[in-house]
């Protein structure tokens, strides 16, 4: 039998790790602790180090001399840092785990150490390591998704972030005896999630792409007002419960968001149009650059929350300036700020883990224990009692968004930003910031994949989907071939003789390799439908870049490129943009419907659906229904389908429809014919009834 030794040998490659980072590091730090405190404490800001004037030159020298060595102490640290990185990638993709707990395990072993003086200001933590993984976030999430889902993920994000704040603080003072203010600063500061590895796990598990963007959706707008919380309990903390206004700070919360918002909108937009104007990738690059580092500095400066806008400026960049960059910016752009933000979650997790020593985490494990017990707690609370408040979102599903309450960067960024007036209290904070971030990416997050298996909310995809997936990329990538080769010999790199040898046998393969993707999407009507459905965005997408080139050669006016563009725009959001037809006359007559599915969906919803089910080869018939609850319009569905097909509905239901979808138990009164009883199917967490037919026609 054979043993899997990858998880002992990558435990091993870590602790090998951390030993010779201390190694390494104690061969840079040759002074004393007491050195070291005097060579940073004294300062406060690790990058604005002041020059006194003098006139003794000897003097200046000194200082000069003594600024050359703090800095090259820096880029030691930094250089070992980047070499941590990429270790602990190499081990993280070997053993299959997310990077971030790589990091977080790495952090935990540097605490062997002891801890490392390095005053670092708030300033430079917010600003500088903040933005790369708020923009980076931001810029992939779709604004169409947000859009369907914004009513469970504001809930989320702005009453959730109170809700945890005022509950962890609660529970942390009563438990542990701390003061109320510093326990809601602790309440504010785990407040902000970051699931970027459930998000990965999610993508290659096919769960639902909704839940997905709740997830998402949540832990960014979470990420943003978890800040502002933050900056507002932390003056209250400072000036003291008494002397702070509590309705003057509300008044803020709303000012400060929302000027934050306006201002990354604003200025999102502003860059995104100058990025449609402009056809040079490292122009374009670094206009994004510009535009997370300086929505954040603008807002800053006038007052409002520079994370708030980021995340605007991110999503509006993110979902209107890739319309106008040519694809190679695109991939540049998107490999650019993936590594930013791998560079922002290094630094973080390896600074907490330099200032937290193994001491203080034995010391005060108490208290760990209680900050991990109350975000259990306080996550409980406001994901399954607001969620209670839409209705919207299944009870597996709500499942999941609770134990997926993952803490990482942003906490343990605003931990190491607390001011010098928490000296006191700053380093019990960041151990129990460091213990929260330790549990939930270990615990939680090693045991989401077993969880999410468990409840069965898992898409599944068909054998024919996967074949065709197949037969289609070896189909592209032979034409790329063929394509590649028959330029070569138009430049006179290939000889003729050579290419007559070859084509025919190239030419044969590139056929079969067609035909075989033909008969795939001749056989399944779903594969068929998908392939069509991306023609037609493709379709879209390339008038718009051709409107596009149009513009910038000054070929046609501004008014009618907007014009033109809001035409292509509205066909794009648009389920089908005018092709359900096509898509329902090619694949109705081939489907042969033994059994039917009764569901009921709110009105609103009906459009989106049908749609969906068209588009995957299903027939459908709308039946008007009674208002329900609080008086919404319902409208049932009779959805006619044959054995299999039951996964499709479900996920075409679930992406299209806003509003929960009910499966119904009987058919409506009336019904023509005796049905025999449902057979009930369980498929993607939701159960769903079927009733046999022996004949189905559409009237």
């Amino acid at each position: 039998m054979r043993t899997d030794y990858r998880l002992p040998v990558g435990v091993l490659a870590i602790a090998v790790l951390s030993v010779s980072l201390t190694i390494l590091l104690s061969a840079c730090t040759v002074q004393s602790q007491e050195s070291l405190q005097q060579r940073f404490i004294p300062q406060k800001d690790l990058l604005a180090i002041s020059t006194p004037l003098t006139s003794a030159q000897g003097e200046i020298q000194a200082v000069s001399e003594s600024q050359s060595e703090e800095f090259i102490f820096i880029e030691e640290i930094i250089i070992l840092m980047l070499v941590v990185a990429v270790v602990v990638g190499i081990v993280a993709n070997r053993l299959r785990v997310p990077y971030t707990i790589g990091l977080v395990l790495i952090g935990l072993l540097l605490t062997l150490r002891g801890t490392i003086v390095i005053n670092v200001s708030s300033t430079l933590i917010l600003a500088l390591l903040v933005p790369p993984l708020i923009f980076e976030a931001a810029f992939h999430l779709n604004i169409n998704d947000l859009r369907k889902n914004w009513i469970p993920i504001l809930v989320l994000a702005i009453p959730g972030v109170i809700l945890t704040t005022l509950v962890v603080g609660g529970i942390v003072s009563l438990g542990t005896g701390l003061a109320l203010p510093i326990a809601l600063v602790f309440g504010a500061i785990v407040s902000a999630t970051d699931p970027i590895s459930v998000v990965a796990l999610f993508r290659k598990m096919g769960v639902p792409k909704r839940l997905r963007v709740l997830l998402e959706g949540e832990s960014l707008f979470n990420d943003g007002t978890a800040i502002v919380v933050f900056e507002l309990v932390l003056a209250m903390a400072l000036a003291g419960v008494a002397s702070f206004n509590f309705s003057i700070g509300l008044t803020d919360f709303v000012l400060v968001a929302g000027g934050g918002l306006v201002v990354g909108l604003l200025l999102g937009s502003l860059v995104s149009g100058l990025i449609m104007r402009i056809d040079d990738y490292l122009i374009e690059t670094t206009l994004t650059s510009v535009l997370a580092f300086g929505s954040y500095l603008v807002a800053e400066a006038l007052g409002f929350s520079g994370v708030l806008a980021v995340v605007a400026a991110g999503l509006v960049n993110g979902n209107i300036g890739p319309r106008g960059m040519s694809p190679t910016t695109r991939i540049v752009v998107i490999n650019f700020w993936e590594y930013a933000a791998f560079l922002a979650n290094t630094f973080i997790f390896l600074l907490i883990g330099l200032q937290v020593d193994l001491p203080a985490l034995f010391g005060y494990w108490q208290f760990i224990l209680w900050a991990i017990a109350a975000v259990l707690v306080a996550r409980l609370i406001s994901i399954y009692g607001l969620s209670r408040l839409e209705r919207e979102i299944p009870l597996k599903w709500q499942h999941v968004l609770y134990w997926g309450g993952l803490r990482g960067a942003i906490s343990l960024a605003l931990v190491l930003s607390l001011p010098g007036q928490l000296a006191s209290t700053s380093n019990q904070l960041r151990v129990m910031t460091f213990g929260v971030v330790l549990f939930t990416l270990i615990v939680q997050g090693l045991t989401m994949k077993p969880l999410v298996r468990r409840l069965g909310i898992i898409e599944r995809r068909t054998v024919q989907q996967d074949e065709y997936e197949h037969r289609h990329a070896r189909a592209v990538i032979s034409r790329a071939g063929f394509e590649h080769l028959q330029h070569r010999r138009k430049q006179g790199m290939l000889s003729d003789h050579t290419w007559k040898r070859l084509s025919p046998v190239l030419d044969e393969r590139l056929r079969s390799l067609q035909n075989a993707v033909r008969e795939v999407i001749i056989d399944d009507p779903s594969v068929e439908a998908e392939e069509l459905d991306t023609a037609r965005r493709e379709y879209y997408r390339a008038q718009r870049s051709a409107i596009s080139s149009l513009m910038r050669d000054n070929v046609i006016t501004e008014d009618t490129y907007r014009q033109l563009v809001s035409e292509i725009d509205a066909a794009l959001v648009m389920p089908h943009g005018g092709w359900s037809d096509l898509l329902g006359s090619l694949r109705v007559n081939k489907q042969n419907v033994d059994r039917l599915i009764c569901a009921m969906i709110q009105e609103q919803d009906v459009e989106n659906a049908v749609n969906a089910l068209t588009k995957v080869g299903i027939t459908v018939t709308q039946l008007p229904s009674s208002g329900a609850a609080l008086s919404r319009r319902n409208a049932t569905l009779l959805v006619g389908l044959s054995a299999g097909q039951e996964a499709s509905i479900v996920q075409a239901l679930q992406r299209s429809c806003r509003k929960r979808v009910e499966y119904l138990t009987a058919l409506p009164a009336g019904f023509p014919g005796e049905m025999s009883a449902p057979i009930p199917v369980t498929v993607g967490g939701a159960t769903i009834f079927t009733f046999i037919v022996e004949r189905f026609e559409v009237m």
